[in-house]
């Protein structure tokens, strides 16, 4: 299974795993995101960690409570789901840099 691997650099590779990882953790905190709701009267802004940067609210939804905790929840909701994607996405593009464990032969 290992044919051709030496272990010897196994710790180079995790090295590399650990810089990789240390550098995706600052650049995932730049990266800004952005979901609309509502035709874009509810807009949320939030970085790569999840942190709700910024929330607008069109003037409109201010009288009509209802549809603006609907419009939030699911903004809310679509945000969510772009940083987790924007995660995943994140830790396949490090692993993939490490270009496999041939890499270390």
């Amino acid at each position: 299974m290992f044919e051709g691997f030496d272990m010897s650099k196994m710790g180079k590779m995790m090295e590399q795993l650990q810089a990789q990882a240390n550098k995706m953790q600052e650049e995932v905190k730049l990266i800004r995101l952005k979901a609309k709701g509502g035709g874009g009267m509810v807009e949320i802004e939030a970085n790569g960690e999840g942190e709700i940067l910024d929330i607008t609210i069109d003037d409109s939804l201010l009288e009509d409570k209802e549809s603006l905790q609907i419009l939030l929840i699911s903004t809310m909701n679509d945000i969510n789901k772009m940083v987790e994607d924007n995660k995943k996405s994140q830790a396949m593009g490090m692993l993939g840099g490490l270009g496999g464990l041939g890499a270390f032969k």
